[in-house]
């Protein structure tokens, strides 16, 4: 798969393989090769897989959503120089999402700008922030409120790392499987069904299941395809791309509410896609058969989507968290919502439409 992003360009090689150093050079072609391999506590293995015997310097980061700060920025940059990259210096990134948001960002303003590569080892990673080149990280309590658009210019997905995931990072990933699915149409959805719904059960989650089978390989590159479409016409959300919001202004409050890294990405995106499940019925955009569809394709799986949320103080909270989103505009705060065959964005600007997103948090909306 490859994709034009503006100025950018950007290649996805789905695989079953972890990347070796060598082939990662050999993707690039000819040139110099002066690589730092950043990872995480959890992904070094990894990383120790991919330079093989070499003694290319490595960056190991703390693992987890709480330490997507600039500290860890500070320390990516300070490998690189001390490892003596130059602007023709290449940053390979091996780990999920917070890894790759990380690692791209200082390979944007290293020296202005270095070439980056990276390994996505998360089904959360590979199905969402792989593509689209959203890199950055978590200021104030807000999340990726610093960040650039910096696209990797080569972009691996090996399955093979997806075997040692625990179910909860599995789960992450899923719920924006399920957010892809809805965005693009009730026949993935459909296809998403025929995952086992009870997978992610502790006595019987196996992750051979999916690995071992095209169901997983199917729908992880249908949800690339798709977002890598719609990034192409719309790098840096000035339109369409917002779409890809879906779920995401409820699940950011929430992430800020409960406090960063207190639940997983996922698991607040999909408390959040029933919220705007909510919303987008009281607003008469989202048709009832669709919200409850889509509530109950999020249940099969397990997600927690009661309101409010046990880990949320309350929801004033929440809200307060909302209305510190980077997404709003215009001092409003904007929604993507499900319409009858994908979603669309709305913006509250009455006070009913107020009133009416405060009853939701406070759990007084039933579809």
């Amino acid at each position: 798969m490859k994709f034009t992003f503006g100025e950018y360009s950007t290649s996805v090689f789905l695989s079953r393989e972890i990347p070796l150093i060598e082939k990662i050079a050999a993707d690039l072609g000819s040139g110099s090769f002066k690589p730092v391999i950043v990872a995480d506590e959890n992904t070094r293995v990894i990383a120790e897989k991919i330079r093989g015997g070499n003694s290319l310097p490595l960056c190991v980061l703390k693992s987890g959503e709480e330490n997507k700060n600039w500290a860890a920025v500070h320390e990516i940059l300070s490998a690189a120089f001390t490892a003596g990259l130059g602007r023709d210096g290449i940053f390979i990134a091996a780990g999920g999402g917070v890894i790759g948001d990380l690692c791209g960002f200082a390979a944007s303003i290293y020296m202005r700008g270095c070439r980056f590569i990276l390994v996505s080892t998360t089904l959360l990673g590979m199905v969402d922030a792989s593509v689209g080149g959203k890199t950055g990280f978590d200021l104030f309590g807000v999340k990726n409120l610093a960040g650039s658009f910096y696209p990797a210019e080569n972009v691996y997905l090996p399955l093979e790392s997806l075997a040692s995931l625990p179910a909860v990072e599995w789960k992450s990933g899923m719920a924006e499987l399920i957010k892809t699915a809805v965005l693009d149409g009730d026949d993935f959805i459909d296809e998403l069904s025929a995952i086992p719904a009870d997978f992610f059960n502790a006595d019987k989650f196996n992750p051979s299941i999916l690995l071992e089978g095209d169901v997983l390989r199917k729908c992880i590159e249908r949800a690339v395809l798709y977002k890598g479409g719609i990034v192409s016409e719309d790098l840096r959300e000035s339109g369409r791309r917002m779409l890809l919001n879906l779920g995401h202004t409820f699940g950011h409050g929430l992430e800020a509410a409960a406090g960063l890294g207190k639940l997983t990405h996922g698991e607040a995106v999909a408390w959040g896609m029933v919220r705007s499940c909510e919303l987008g019925t009281a607003l008469g955009v989202t048709p009832r058969a669709r919200a409850l569809k889509i509530r109950e394709l999020i249940a099969s799986f397990g997600y927690n989507y009661a309101c409010p949320h046990p880990l949320a103080a309350s929801a004033q909270a929440v809200l307060k968290a909302m209305e510190s989103d980077k997404k709003k505009k215009k001092g409003r705060m904007t929604f993507i919502v499900p319409d009858e065959k994908s979603a669309r964005p709305v913006v509250l600007e009455s006070e009913s439409e107020i009133r009416t997103l405060e009853r939701i948090l406070e759990g007084g909306f039933e579809l």
